[in-house]
């Protein structure tokens, strides 16, 4: 039964939501003009907040309507049939949420609502309407992308309420029955079944939306001629997007790290890179800002970055959305028709900013005064200067597509093509950007320090730092020959490591310096520290990371492989243990996830049945001592992934742990492998599965060999012993499906392997008057079981047996070094960036309570 209520609904939540957006613009700007009456600007203020608040509550409507139609599976719906399943876990069916495109924008809508009700009570009288005009017209923008409305032949948005009759028009079965409804959706991306992917793009899209707010506060100042006192209020708000941003670009790095197998957390994709691109721009509009604050210099270059921040997050959506990066990213959005639009929305906002900021740039106060070399403002532009231009690196290579596609319009045939080496292009600017920025901030900070300092001597300064510097540098690579570090011998990986010592030890100098007078002001040394800290990561991490998985067997697993798996990947059958690196390592059978099972369970031990969610359990599953099932009870279980036990034993320390790398055949994709990982002090163990045997492949089975044998009876098969125990009834299970008159019983057989005793059941039953055999599969030996016959006038039961290839996988494995620092010096630059928030909010506070005080002075004095 199609449902259309609950979708109209939604469709007409998005109509207010843009209806309100658009009134609360205008009557924000109206609100915001300097020549109307304060009676005027006090009803438009009330119209603008009314309709904004409505359109805050149309967006919260739209947001049910979509989470139900996923949540209630209403598979009429094209978003809720090609984005999720039956059987997805509901935290997974929040990732469903975003995974699409409307989804997505929805999603960075909610957040515009959110921050701009905030802004309407925080923002202050003088700034409210300028500021709120701009998030309501970016508003207005943006819920016109789910607008999903046709004029003729101009469509305007992609509606998450489209029917799949509608959107599928040609597809015989709706033209035959348009109310069919599909009995399951096709699921969600196999790659974002990870718990990092249920909050990694909320934290994501709220950097995005936060770039808007100093984004408007700057348009807000050039619009009412407010050239400077915009900054105060702007500044939290642009450390706040800076650290969100931040955040949300690293989640999605550890989320690499974790699901995606190319061994690490970066790979220099175009939609990482138009993530990343803004907030080095974004992070350079803040020293700028703080370098104004200061000295009253770079007042027009903190206008041009914070302005481009945010234009450059727009390029983001049009260049992830568009459709336009389709051959050169695995992570963009497939077009659905918008680009144009995108573009529309991308050009609007350009020539309004720019326009603007031309047209008032000559009267942008400029001081006269020069900045010394010896001052620390000096070295925050410079550094400000150094982001831009490694964003700037970055764009260019980026845009290739943007430039291929535009010329093409045009009728130009170019031929430029994204490097073919793309790690190394971008890794060979990026470093030395990174080594630039550890001296910047470091120098800067110390110079900021000596000012606070009245004018210390620059040796008294720079002495400490120095020196330490040079002891950690030499210590680390004297000791760099430890067995999971090679020796650090490259000229620029040594001048990267010297340089972010020297970072990390001139802010500790600060910061300790800073303790005994004012901790308020440490933040900007806690967030420099983290990022020196992070460099050091990426440093260790990337730069030295150890293959340990070496085939040293001298054979070739398989031609198609390629060299890469042939060279760097162990082959590791069932049960054998084999030499890898320092450790031995058994690869011990495959595993799947079990609804309200906490652990993995051994696929020895469900009876897979036609029913691709559900199995029987072979005998009890538990929780430490608790049964959860019992033998013969059917189970929910997660089928798409296969989860593989792979046992580690360190030769020296006999120390031994488990790791379950994870992989999926999928039919469009191939083979999808996600790592696991062993977090040791020093370094990750990270492994995962290059190749398995193939899944809808027929096995290879030898000729049955047949034994007569009695209860007792032993039986000698390769290397293998097996006991028949006795014949006992087969309990009823759906794989058995018995009827009235229907009878099956089982063999109890034991089967002595190389490290462990199997139990074997193979069922004898007659169904309908017809024979049939269950037979029993032993993977881990390579060997299936089957009841042929029973004679029990004589006890004599006939056993077939017969063997195939045991079952193997492919392993890669690899040391990373120290990369646990990348994470630690995220979360110490997360938590500058916080400190750095707190203060200048209350700093902000402070200065309008002070303001605020002066006035009512003059205006008593006035009266007096």
């Amino acid at each position: 039964m199609v449902n259309t209520l609950i979708g109209d609904l939604g469709h007409y939540s998005v109509i207010i939501a843009f209806v309100t957006a658009l009134v609360s613009s205008f009557s924000f700007s109206f609100a915001a003009n300097g020549n109307a009456l304060d009676s005027e600007q006090a009803a438009w203020k009330k119209l603008a907040r009314g309709a904004f608040l409505v359109h805050v509550l149309a967006v919260f409507g739209v947001i049910f309507c979509l989470f139900n139609i996923i949540y209630e599976h209403r598979y009429e719906y094209h978003y809720a049939w090609s984005h999720s399943s039956n059987h997805l876990p509901v935290h997974y069916m929040i990732s469903c949420f975003w995974e699409g495109q409307e989804g997505s924008f929805l999603l960075w809508i909610f957040w515009h609502a959110l921050l701009g009700l905030v802004l309407i009570k925080y923002a202050g009288k003088k700034w409210e309407s300028p500021v709120m005009a701009v998030f309501s017209f970016v508003q207005l923008f943006l819920t016109s992308m789910i607008l999903g409305v046709v004029i003729g032949d101009l469509k305007i948005g992609s509606s998450p309420f489209i029917l799949m009759r509608d959107f599928m028009t040609d597809a015989p079965v709706f033209q035959m029955d348009p109310n069919f409804v599909p009995k399951d959706g096709t699921g969600l991306n196999p790659l974002l079944q990870n718990y990092w992917m249920v909050i990694h793009p909320p934290v994501l899209f709220l950097g995005f939306a936060a770039t808007l707010v100093p984004f408007a506060f700057a348009i807000a100042g050039l619009w009412k001629k407010e050239f400077s006192s915009w900054t105060k209020p702007a500044l939290p708000w642009g450390l706040f997007a800076a650290v969100v941003l931040g955040i949300g670009i690293m989640m999605g790095a550890y989320w690499a790290y974790e699901t995606l197998n190319f061994g690490g957390y970066w790979n220099w994709d175009p939609v990482e890179n138009a993530v990343y691109i803004p907030w080095l721009v974004l992070v350079g509009a803040i020293h700028t800002l703080l370098a104004y604050r200061k000295s009253r210099t770079a007042l027009r270059a903190t206008f041009i970055l914070f302005i481009s921040s945010f234009l450059l997050v727009l390029y983001a959506t049009f260049l992830t959305r568009s459709g336009i990066l389709g051959n050169a990213s695995v992570h963009s959005f497939t077009d659905l028709g918008l680009s144009g639009q995108l573009f529309t929305y991308l050009a609007a906002f350009f020539v309004l900013a720019i326009g603007l900021l031309v047209y008032r740039w000559k009267k942008i106060p400029v001081t006269e005064k020069e900045i010394a070399t010896y001052s620390g403002e000096f070295w925050v532009f410079v550094g400000a200067a150094v982001l831009c231009l490694g964003a700037f690196q970055v764009l260019v290579t980026t845009s290739i597509p943007v430039y291929n596609s535009f010329m093409g319009f045009i009728g130009v045939k170019t031929n430029v093509a994204l490097p073919a080496d793309q790690i190394a292009h971008y890794t060979k600017f990026q470093m030395w950007m990174g080594i630039a920025i550890a001296i910047l901030s470091g120098t800067g900070q110390l110079l900021w320090w000596r000012k606070q300092n009245s004018g210390a001597k620059l040796s008294e300064v720079f002495i400490l730092p120095l020196i330490l510097t040079a002891l950690f540098t030499s210590l680390i690579l004297l000791l760099s020959k430890m067995d999971y570090i090679e020796r650090i011998d490259n000229p620029s990986y040594i001048l990267l490591l010297a340089t972010s010592l020297y970072a990390v030890f001139s802010n500790l100098a600060i910061l300790f310096g800073v303790l005994r007078k004012n901790v308020s002001i440490a933040g900007g040394a806690v967030a420099h520290i983290g990022v020196a800290l992070m460099l050091l990561g990426i440093l260790f991490s990337s730069g030295y990371s150890n293959i340990i998985s070496t085939n040293m067997s001298g054979m070739v697993y398989a031609r198609e492989f390629g060299d890469e798996i042939n060279r760097d990947n162990v082959l590791l059958w069932r049960n054998a243990a084999t030499d890898m690196g320092p450790y031995k390592v058994t690869y011990k059978g495959q595993f799947l996830e079990v609804k309200d099972v906490p652990d993995y369970v051994n696929k020895q031990r469900l009876i897979r049945i036609d029913d691709e969610f559900k199995a029987i359990a072979r005998g009890p599953l538990k929780d430490g001592e608790k049964v959860l099932f019992t033998a013969g009870d059917t189970v929910e279980i997660y089928p798409e992934n296969t989860y593989y036990e792979v046992e580690f034993k360190n030769r020296e320390t006999e120390k031994v742990f488990t790791l379950y790398p994870r992989a999926q055949a999928n039919p469009q994709m191939g083979l999808l492998a996600s790592p696991d990982v062993k977090m040791f002090g020093t370094h990750d163990l990270y492994t995962h599965v290059s190749a398995t045997p193939p899944e809808n492949e027929e096995k290879e089975w030898s000729e049955l060999k047949e034994f007569q044998v009695k209860i007792g009876d032993t039986i000698f098969i390769n290397d293998y012993v097996a006991v028949l125990h006795g014949i006992e009834p087969a309990k009823d299970t759906l794989l058995l499906n018995l009827g009235a008159g229907d009878i099956a019983v089982q063999a109890n057989m034991q089967v002595l392997g190389e490290r462990h005793t199997y139990h074997a059941h193979p069922i004898y039953a007659i169904r309908d008057r017809m024979v049939g055999q269950v037979p029993e599969e032993i993977e881990d030996l390579g060997m299936r079981i089957l009841l042929m016959n029973i004679n029990p006038e004589k006890g004599i039961m006939t056993i077939g047996i017969n063997t195939t290839q045991k079952d193997y996988i492919i392993l890669k494995a690899m040391e990373k070094p120290f990369i646990s620092i990348l994470w630690i010096g995220t979360l110490v630059m997360s938590l500058g960036f916080v400190m750095a928030i707190v203060r200048h909010y209350k700093d902000g506070k402070g200065n309008t309570k002070a303001v605020t005080s002066k006035v009512s002075v003059k205006r008593e004095k006035q009266l007096a």
